[in-house]
């Protein structure tokens, strides 16, 4: 049941965190409210500024904080760092507003393990950033251990143990060596910065002396070593810092208050990701969870992503090794060489159901499934160009389709074993052989490292389960170095993966928010809804009888502070646009556009192009035309992305380029002054031709083919016209993208700005015009405009707000 912390009755009025909502806003609530309490879900696109983020979060809390409501938490999920932090400082706002008989509505920020080890943050023990998941892994492993059924000591003797390290050398009396306590967040440990050993077994003190404090039967909450009920937001510098002030373990202090706090704060990894649900994040999804997606028309490309399955070249070859180290032991026993690993491997194998011939079946399974991927690269790249051999360092990603992407069928991977005699059985085994084989290592060796093996395992048996018209299997090909490896061989240069690619994760998602009790999922960009609610599997839960309410809330402040034009110039397509650096009609048509709006913006001005190809020569053209300086974002690490955001907002007005499908168009805070106008050019697709691309297109064709393309529903029914594959998997998500950039302009009641859309495609309504994708309220304010009437439109609009 809902937490009791405040009166009887509770509206959400109260939990509101400014004095008014948008009239939006508080439909949107009352709608989440009413949809959650059948057990529903709420669709909302609304327009950047629009408060969707208070909306939510005061919809969940009310839901939590009300006595007779079954829900126990709110579970926030966002894919931009930048929405992280708006839920995040509206949590603060509501709890500084809320009625003084309240206590403060506890909220967590779920973080890394490299961002609260102790010993990762302050690079100390052994232990960083790269190293910290194996190494926490191993030294969880061999704590446990030591403290387990049949250890040599017990968890609170370890942490004991540790801390006399520090205090046994004041009690020396030595003046030359003095305690070196480890310290973070601004707090001292009771540890040393070395790692401690018992009878030579490494163990971490944190995770002992969390042990120590977990009870036997009751909620580990218990071990949480500080009050959290009326702190708010536990910040990630207070959960270290409270935590390892006290010796205990943060990471795992985070893991006990999931289930406890009433806001969780999160990224799709944490919902969607089986392996993290699994083993960290499982207790947050139930149906006492009320899930708020955000940035939703994210949602369909990520868990495709979270979903899809690949293992790699290198890790089948570590896998393969692994076999043998437990192999070799049994062998050599059989060949009269006793060992202790060899009674320890017999042991489990006889407590199991896996066999001797089963992992030696395995084995010889990766083995021969390397030889064939060598051969199967080695002649696709033979057949590209016969002297790649002397051009390593020229090769670029590639992606080998093992079946027509186009016509779903078994793939030739699958069809090769069987000749070899390995069928679907051996496929499946692998999950299981390989996950013993994990097991036997690491009770053996005391190396602090990811196991390949039972990773290998699960995607050899994903292999055999996916069927062949949801997913595309295939051989992608990643630009890596490895000077280990021969120099003539394509393994020096590339990493091999073989890949399940899932094209339709409607049915994962519907699956995972099934499990939840209600929720919202909102984005300034989902229309078409009908669309959304195909692809995301919400029409599948609607037939499960759990109701979808959908509300669209447009730009409600000033229509007098923006303008929005619709350039019809010819469609910037490859046919018409040829390559960049090309001179022509269609090019010198985008560049006046987009010059004319740089040139009469008075402030910055963000210009997206369809891919970084086309931003690099666009950035370049308007260097010599524009007086203004011009920023070009290249593919990049987030720090240099970052750095060229703070120049961008400093200074003297600029102009910055960027790619349509990169960082800085969605999700980057441009309020204020920080921005004038945003140009976009073009239509973001992504590459038709990629086999992967195609197989999700044909796809969505089987699966959306005949829904129709207007209304509300998206059961599959006649008498309509319907959306083909390529509009639903590419078309749609490629206008959202667009959408999204334009979005970036006006945010607030205050803001003034110009939102330019540079295409036919977007001015009329033709065969492949995409303005039917817009929400109503967009149609009617993107008029369409000629190219020899941008300049007055954009003259007239700003001499008015001057």
């Amino acid at each position: 049941m809902a937490v009791a912390t405040g009166p009887d009755s509770v509206t959400w009025q109260e939990v509101f965190g400014h004095a008014e909502p948008y009239p939006e806003q508080a439909d949107g609530i009352e709608t989440a409210l009413s949809t959650a309490r059948d057990g529903g879900f709420t669709v909302i696109e609304g327009a950047c500024g629009t408060g969707k983020t208070m909306l939510a979060l005061t919809a969940g809390i009310e839901l939590v904080r009300d006595p007779d409501s079954d829900y126990e938490r709110v579970f926030v999920l966002t894919s931009v760092k930048q929405q992280l932090r708006q839920f995040e400082a509206d949590l603060r706002t509501i709890n500084q507003n809320l009625p003084d008989e309240w206590k403060s509505v506890s909220g967590l920020t779920l973080v890394g393990k490299a961002d609260v080890c102790p010993y990762s943050r302050e690079t100390c023990g052994g232990i960083d950033e790269s190293t910290v998941y194996d190494r926490c892994d191993g030294l969880r492993d061999r704590t446990r251990g030591l403290v387990g059924d049949g250890g040599m000591t017990s968890a609170e003797a370890l942490a004991k143990d540790a801390r006399e390290q520090q205090t046994g050398l004041l009690d020396t009396g030595a003046t030359s060596t003095q305690p070196s306590y480890l310290e973070t967040a601004g707090e001292p440990t009771p540890y040393s910065k070395s790692m401690p050993d018992y009878e030579d077994v490494e163990y971490c003190p944190f995770y002992a002396n969390y042990l120590a404090d977990l009870p036997e039967d009751g909620d580990p909450v218990e071990a949480v070593p500080f009050d959290f009920d009326d702190m708010g937001l536990i910040t990630t510098e207070d959960l270290v810092g409270l935590s390892a002030g006290m010796g205990s373990c943060p990471h795992s202090v985070m893991g006990a208050l999931l289930s406890n706090v009433e806001v969780v704060v999160g990224n799709y990894y944490h919902a969607f990701d089986p392996v993290t649900v699994g083993t960290f994040t499982g207790a947050l999804v139930d149906d006492s969870t009320y899930v708020i997606c955000d940035e939703a028309h994210m949602l369909e490309p990520r868990v495709r992503d979270l979903v899809s399955v690949g293992v790699g070249d290198k890790t089948l070859r570590d896998a393969e090794s692994e076999f043998t180290r437990v192999i070799q032991p049994v062998e050599f026993e059989d060949a009269g060489k006793t060992t202790a690993d060899a009674e320890l491997v017999k042991a489990e194998l006889s407590d199991g159901d896996v066999t001797l011939r089963e992992l030696k079946e395995t084995r010889a399974f990766i083995r021969d499934l390397r030889e064939e991927l060598d051969r199967r690269v080695t002649a696709y790249l033979d057949g590209k160009n016969r002297n790649w051999r002397s051009n390593l360092t020229e090769l670029t990603d590639e992606e080998l389709p093992l079946r027509d992407p186009e016509v779903p069928s078994v793939d030739e991977l699958t069809e090769w074993a069987e000749e070899k005699g390995y069928d679907e059985g051996t496929w499946v085994r692998a999950e299981a052989t390989g996950s013993l084989v994990g097991r036997i290592l690491n009770s053996v060796e005391e190396e602090d490292k990811r196991r390949a093996a039972p990773a290998a395992g699960r995607a050899l048996a994903t292999w055999a389960y996916a069927d062949h018209e949801s997913y595309f299997r295939a051989i992608d090909l990643e630009r890596t170095w490895n000077e280990m490896e021969p120099a003539e061989s394509w393994r020096r240069a590339y990493n091999a993966q073989l890949s399940v690619h899932n094209c339709l994760p409607g049915d994962a998602i519907a699956e995972r928010m099934s499990d939840f009790g209600g929720g919202v999922l909102m984005s300034a960009t989902l229309e078409p809804l009908d669309v959304f609610r195909s692809v995301a599997g919400l029409d599948a839960l609607e037939d499960d009888g759990r109701p979808v309410a959908e509300r669209t809330f447009g730009l409600g402040f000033p229509e007098e502070n923006r303008e929005s034009f619709a350039v019809d110039v010819p469609k910037f397509t490859h046919q018409n646009r040829g390559s960049p650096g090309e001179e022509n009609s269609t090019r010198l048509a985008y560049t006046d556009a987009t010059a004319e709006v740089c040139t009469r913006s008075p402030g910055n001005v963000l210009v997206g192009m369809p891919n970084y190809a086309e931003a690099e020569w666009m950035a370049g053209v308007l260097s010599e035309r524009v007086d203004k300086p011009v920023l070009l974002d290249e593919a990049s690490d987030d720090g240099v992305t970052e750095d060229l955001k703070t120049e961008f907002f400093g200074g003297e007005s600029k102009v910055l380029v960027t790619s349509l499908r990169g960082t800085l168009t969605e999700g980057v805070d441009y309020s204020g002054d920080r921005l004038s106008a945003a140009v976009v050019c073009g239509v973001p697709l992504i590459n038709t031709a990629s086999p992967r691309t195609r197989a999700v297109k044909t796809a969505y064709d089987k699966e959306f083919g005949d829904v129709p393309a207007s209304g509300a529903s998206g059961s599959k029914r006649g008498g309509s016209p319907s959306r083909t594959g390529f509009e639903t998997a590419l078309t749609v998500p490629a206008v959202r993208k667009a959408r999204q950039a334009i979005g970036r302009v006006i945010r607030g009641t205050d803001e003034v700005g110009v939102r330019v859309f540079v295409d036919a495609r977007y001015a009329r309504e033709s065969w492949d015009g995409v303005r039917q994708y817009f929400p109503d309220h967009e149609r009617e304010e993107f008029q369409p405009v000629s190219s020899d009437m941008l300049g007055f439109g954009l003259e007239r609009f700003w001499s008015s707000v001057e």
